[in-house]
């Protein structure tokens, strides 16, 4: 019982921990922004790279049709 209570205090200083500010939290964000974008750009160069080894990459198809003979 004695512990308990020697405990409290210490417990209610550990609940009291400051919230990180503004700065800091969008420090982290941007971090971890920044590792998923070299990630993801790491994937995309790994999978461009296998697609040109296997000969998959070809003349891009064009965003519109080609114009009709009007036949």
């Amino acid at each position: 019982m004695r512990a308990a209570l020697l405990l409290m205090p210490l417990l209610l200083l550990a609940a009291c921990k400051d919230e990180p500010n503004f700065d800091t939290r969008y420090d982290k964000a941007a971090k971890e922004i920044d590792a998923r974008a070299k990630a993801m750009d790491a994937d995309i160069a790994e999978a461009e790279k296998a697609a040109a080894a296997k000969g998959l990459q070809g003349e891009p198809k064009p965003s519109n049709p080609l114009p009709s003979s009007g036949e």
